[in-house]
């Protein structure tokens, strides 16, 4: 099965306070060989850039509603009348609230269900061919 990558070069803006941001270029990444997941890698400044991995499903529910816990909070909302949607990370090092634009996110979002329609992910893994060869092999071994 051929494996399709889905990327996107993006800016978002790291929150620092109420009143100051500073934009991060960022680049979204979806594999269709890793299906359940997104990969966001942010470039700031420093040699090794930071990257992110969580579930599609977590990003595409923040566009239309609060949800994750933990490391990863995701929820839209309205910033100086544009739509964005707010990514909170949280780890050992630090915290760090950004804001995407939602239209950018959503477009992109959409390019990977194109791919991968929600509920086939499973199926992209090959799970079951491997399975199936798995216990094909093991059953040939026996006797």
């Amino acid at each position: 099965m051929e494996h399709t990558v889905v990327e996107r070069e993006l800016e978002l803006d790291l929150v620092l306070s109420p009143e100051r941001a500073i934009p991060v270029p960022a680049r979204l990444v979806y594999r269709t060989d890793d299906p359940f997941a997104v990969h966001i890698t942010f470039h700031i400044g420093s040699d090794y850039p930071v990257c992110w991995t969580f579930a599609r499903e977590l990003l595409i529910d923040g566009v239309f509603r609060p949800c994750g816990h933990g490391d990863v909070r995701i929820w839209p909302t309205k910033v100086a009348g544009s739509s964005v949607v707010c990514v909170a990370l949280t780890s050992p090092e630090g915290d760090a609230l950004l804001e995407a634009s939602s239209p950018v996110v959503s477009a992109w979002l959409e390019r990977t269900l194109a791919m991968v329609p929600p509920g086939t992910e499973s199926e992209r893994l090959g799970l079951d061919d491997a399975l199936a060869e798995l216990l094909a092999t093991s059953q040939d071994g026996e006797g």
